[in-house]
């Protein structure tokens, strides 16, 4: 169950006026529930989200091909830009909580600022998002290059499937490859998914400065470690499953965890007090 915001002398109160809140463990579980309600309401439009993204998937196997030590670098990467590439489903969650139609005007909107018929010159909004996209993207990059390195000049042999990854790497009973590769990958990982935990919906929702979004989605994990590292695990047990079926479990799991990243926002962060973002 939610607990009562915390008084205004609590440290989890900011001079942003927005308060954290705290949940119980189990809570990403019921976030889960909630998404898959607004996924039924939602329909096709939900699930062309995870049909696009499946193909951008498929599009990276394509790419990466033989050079796995690519897929495997590309697969953490993706859980670093995978809640910017989602922002849409966090509109049309949030369009129901407004008692809005979920429609593909409302896909439109988010990602072309399409109003009355046409695209309209983009706003502080949009172009917030973007630089925020930007900087995930080559967060991403980063890491991706690392692992290329990494795998690449140190293993034992050229890695070219995920048997001889397994092999080669994960059960290497000489040298230390695949602890190095888990603490740097762990090392980048973490605070991001500490700066963007709900700084993407927080952009969308209120009329909030980058700097400010992050802040709190850091006092956010700080305020709630356990449930928070229940639902870092969940979203990334969930993402290897989609990758793990041949990218088809991800029709599904993308908007089922993009619609819950709202609600996870939602019960985490009470941010009344600040100017709606229309």
């Amino acid at each position: 169950m939610l607990n009562p915001p915390p008084p205004a002398n609590n440290p989890a109160f900011s001079s942003a006026r927005d308060i954290v809140r705290t949940v119980d463990a189990g809570q990403p579980l019921r976030w889960l529930v909630r998404a898959w309600h607004d996924v039924t309401r939602c329909g096709w439009i939900s699930v062309l989200h995870g049909v696009a993204i499946a193909l951008a998937g498929a599009l990276m196997l394509w790419v990466a091909h033989d050079r796995f030590w690519f897929l495997a670098g590309a697969f953490s990467g993706f859980l670093l830009v995978g809640p910017v590439l989602v922002t849409s489903l966090y509109a049309l969650s949030r369009g129901l909580e407004r008692g809005e139609k979920a429609g593909f005007s409302k896909v439109l909107e988010t990602w072309l600022n399409w109003k009355h018929g046409r695209i309209q010159p983009w706003g502080e909004a949009q172009w917030q998002l973007v630089r925020f996209g930007v900087l995930l993207a080559l967060g991403g990059t980063v890491w991706v290059l690392i692992s290329a390195a990494l795998i690449t000049w140190l293993a034992p042999v050229p890695i070219t499937s995920p048997l001889v990854f397994v092999e080669q790497v994960v059960l290497a009973k000489e040298g230390w490859l695949f602890e190095a590769w888990l603490v740097l990958g762990g090392s980048l990982v973490a605070p991001i998914f500490a700066s963007t935990v709900i700084t993407i919906p927080f952009l969308l929702d209120r009329q909030v400065g980058i700097g400010q979004a992050i802040a709190a989605s850091w006092r956010v994990v700080l305020g709630n470690p356990v449930p928070m590292a229940f639902w870092g695990a969940i979203l990334m047990v969930l993402t290897f499953v989609g990758f793990a079926t041949a990218l088809t479990g991800l029709v599904l799991l993308v908007p089922l965890l993009g619609h819950a990243s709202w609600h996870a926002y939602r019960d985490l962060l009470d941010a009344s007090a600040l100017p709606e973002r229309e």
